[in-house]
């Protein structure tokens, strides 16, 4: 319709038999020659600038450039928030609703990392490894939740605070009309707007019939790389991802193992920007104790506090309050146990 109708003021003046030739249905046409389409596309236009809602067709220059890209592209996309943020660099993490403490650590450290370079972070605002990766990368940078329902109508409910936040630094967008409910069939079918949305997909922990699997799927028919976490063999959570690095995808552990598979432009700019952040965060240790602390950890590995005081000669309560100070210069990671890993 939109090719026979470029304008769309044409085609609510056409008639019953002009629009029936295109294959409507008699039910579409209907609404358009009675009039009730122009009512309803008032009605929605109210509730779009009554919540501060944006509307981006295919065809607008603010329309994400991957998305074009892909198989059935969306003719328009609803959203809330930085609609500038959609043409950003961008890596999707999508996992399981139910992670172990590993795979929540994972994902919170990638999504963290990432958006720290300045990637966007896009996920699917579900519960679990979806949810953790927007809060994550709220932290450090950007994010962008797309999804399976309208935007008034937020799913899981417990994630409308989610939202909020993710708009007010993001963006959140969807398909379907700000009051569509959320529609079991309409989750899988979103997948194919966040791998396209992203110059890679990561999964983190999926069992072998997880949700996920369709986003890395549809992130290889789109040609984009697919990355996985690998998981302890014979978890249930990790047959998804630990198959799909079988299969070919990436094998991740690390933001470095994510940024040297980007296409050139991306990757050198963010290597070279991280590098100059290193060589400042470096120089921002100062006395001999920070100094001997760094040297005693190992950004391959996480390290036990036990570890730190044997190799450092101090007490638990001395390493304790400096490791402290090199976790808010951003030089150090911390995890239960307590352990630590160095980030430069």
């Amino acid at each position: 319709m939109a090719r026979a109708f470029p304008d769309i003021e044409k085609a609510l003046e056409a008639g019953e038999r002009e629009l029936l030739a295109l294959g409507l249905e008699k039910e579409i046409v209907e609404k358009f020659v009675s009039g009730e389409a122009l009512e309803l596309a008032h009605k929605l236009e109210d509730r779009l600038i009554k919540n501060n809602f944006w509307v981006i067709l295919r065809d607008d220059p603010d329309y994400p450039s991957l998305l074009r890209e892909i198989s059935y592209a969306p003719f328009v996309l609803f959203g809330a928030g930085r609609k500038e943020v959609l043409n950003q660099p961008a890596v999707a993490i999508v996992g399981t609703r139910r992670p172990s403490p590993y795979g929540r650590s994972m994902a919170e450290r990638l999504a963290e990392d990432l958006a720290g370079l300045g990637l966007v972070i896009v996920s699917g605002l579900a519960r679990g490894i979806d949810s953790l990766a927007h809060e994550a990368a709220l932290r450090s940078g950007l994010t962008v939740a797309v999804l399976g329902s309208g935007l008034e109508k937020i799913y899981p409910p417990e994630n409308r605070g989610l939202f909020k936040r993710i708009i007010a630094a993001g963006a959140v967008i969807s398909e379907y009309p700000p009051d569509d409910p959320p529609l079991a069939h309409h989750f899988p079918w979103r997948n194919r707007l966040i791998s396209g949305l992203s110059l890679a997909t990561i999964v983190v922990e999926a069992s072998a019939q997880s949700g996920s699997l369709i986003t890395a799927r549809l992130a290889l028919d789109q040609n984009r790389e697919v990355m996985a976490v690998p998981g302890r063999a014979g978890s249930e959570l990790s047959q998804g991802t630990n198959g799909l690095i079988k299969a070919g995808a990436r094998l991740i552990e690390s933001w470095q193992d994510v940024v040297v598979e980007l296409p050139s432009p991306v990757r050198d700019a963010i290597l070279l920007k991280e590098k100059a952040e290193r060589n400042g965060s470096i120089a921002a240790v100062q006395d001999e104790e920070e100094k001997l602390v760094m040297s005693c950890l190992s950004t391959e590995e996480i390290r036990t506090l036990d570890e730190i005081v044997f190799r450092s000669g101090k007490s638990a309560a001395e390493i304790l309050g400096i490791l402290l100070r090199l976790e808010l210069k951003g030089l150090v990671l911390s995890f239960p146990g307590p352990a630590y890993q160095r980030r430069v």
